[in-house]
C-alpha cells in the first residue's frame, strides 16, 4: 500500500505541478507527499523531482519513470473496474479480421451480440480474404480458416472443417453423381481460377495403392483440378452457380451445410472426404489477453462448438448459456 500511494503521489505532482496541489487532490497534509516522494526517491536510488521554492520540475529519469506509473495506474484501475458491481466486465475497443465470406456468415452476425453482452466493448470487423498483418495493423484477434503458416501468433482451435462436393438434387437427376473422384472429369464442376489462391485443388482420401502399404484400409490424400465449362476467383460466385444447378462444387461445411440441411444441396462422394481442417482464432503472442480479447474467444468458442450452429442462417443467434 506505502509503495502504491507513492506512486499516486508522484503522479500527481507531475500532474498538477506542486507538492500543495496534489496534496489538496488526495486530501492529506503537503508534509505526507513530501515523505512520500522522499521515500520513493531513496528506494529507487535515484532523483525523480527538483524541487524548488518555486516550482518543481521532473529530472530525466523522472520523465521515464512518469510514463511507466501512468500505465501501470491505468491499468489497476481497469482492473478493479473490471471485476466491480460483483461481476466482470470488459471494456475497450476490439478489432477483429476475417475471411470475407466467412465473416459474413458466422462472425458478423454474432458482434451485435457480442456487443449486448458486453457493451462497453466497442468492436470494428475487417473482412478481407487478404492475410492481413496482425501486429502492423493492430488486430486484436483473426479468425482464419484451414492449415496455419508457422508463424509467432498464438491460435486456438474453434471447430472442424471439412470440405465437400455438392450440387442441385436437379442436377444429379440430370446427369448423374460421381462414384469416385476420379470420375469427375466427366461432369461439369466450378473451380476456382488459376488466379485464386486455392492452388493445389480439390483433396481426396481414397485407398492406398497397392504395394504403398501393408496395413488393410489405409488411406492417402490426392488433390485433383477438376474443369468445365464456368470457372472463378470468387468462392461466393461458385457457390451461387452450384445454387442455381450449373455444375458440381467443392465447398467448405460452413457454406454449404445449411443448404444441405434445406434439401437445397445434395452431397456427393462423402466416402472420400478428406480429413477436415480447422477454423482458428489467432491472436498475438502475450503474457496477458486483455478481458475482452479472452471473452469474446471464449464466445466465438461456445457458439462454434454447438453443432446446430452450421447449419442455420444465423441473423439472431441464441444467447449464451
Amino acid at each position: 500500500m506505502d509503495r502504491l500511494k507513492q506512486l499516486e503521489s508522484f503522479v500527481a505532482i507531475a500532474a498538477r505541478g506542486s507538492l500543495t496541489a496534489a496534496a489538496k487532490a488526495e486530501g492529506v497534509a503537503p508534509a505526507i507527499i513530501g515523505r512520500r516522494i522522499d521515500a520513493l526517491e531513496e528506494r529507487l536510488g535515484v532523483k525523480l523531482l527538483v524541487r524548488t521554492t518555486r516550482r518543481i520540475a521532473l529530472t530525466h529519469e523522472g520523465s521515464a519513470f512518469l510514463e511507466d506509473c501512468q500505465r501501470l495506474l491505468v491499468e489497476l484501475a481497469n482492473a478493479e473496474a473490471s471485476v466491480s458491481a460483483g461481476g466482470v466486465k470488459a471494456s475497450g475497443h476490439l478489432r477483429v479480421t476475417a475471411p470475407a465470406g466467412f465473416g459474413r456468415r458466422h462472425v458478423a452476425p454474432l458482434v451485435p451480440r457480442f456487443h449486448q453482452l458486453h457493451p462497453e466493448v466497442t468492436i470494428s470487423l475487417n473482412l478481407s480474404d487478404r492475410l492481413v498483418d496482425m501486429a502492423g495493423e493492430s488486430f486484436d484477434c483473426a479468425v482464419r480458416v484451414g492449415d496455419l503458416p508457422d508463424s509467432s501468433l498464438v491460435s486456438l482451435r474453434l471447430a472442424d472443417n471439412r470440405r465437400r462436393c455438392v450440387a442441385t438434387p436437379a442436377f444429379v437427376r440430370r446427369h448423374g453423381a460421381p462414384r469416385h473422384p476420379g470420375e469427375l472429369s466427366r461432369f461439369a464442376c466450378l473451380s476456382l481460377s488459376s488466379d485464386a489462391s486455392q492452388t493445389r485443388g480439390w483433396a481426396f482420401s481414397v485407398p492406398a495403392e497397392s504395394g504403398q502399404s501393408d496395413g488393410a484400409g489405409e488411406r492417402e490424400v490426392i488433390h485433383l483440378k477438376p474443369t468445365g465449362p464456368l470457372d472463378c476467383s470468387d468462392g461466393q460466385v461458385l457457390h451461387d452457380w452450384c445454387l442455381a444447378g450449373h455444375g458440381i462444387a467443392w465447398r467448405s461445411t460452413w457454406e454449404v451445410e445449411a443448404e444441405i440441411d434445406a434439401g437445397l444441396l445434395v452431397p456427393l462422394l462423402d466416402e472420400f472426404a478428406a480429413p477436415p481442417n480447422g477454423i482458428y482464432a489467432v491472436f498475438p503472442q502475450r503474457k496477458h489477453l486483455p478481458l475482452r480479447v479472452r471473452l469474446w474467444l471464449d464466445f466465438l468458442k461456445a457458439h462454434y462448438a454447438r453443432p446446430e450452429f452450421w447449419g442455420g442462417v444465423h441473423h439472431e443467434p441464441e444467447p449464451m448459456p
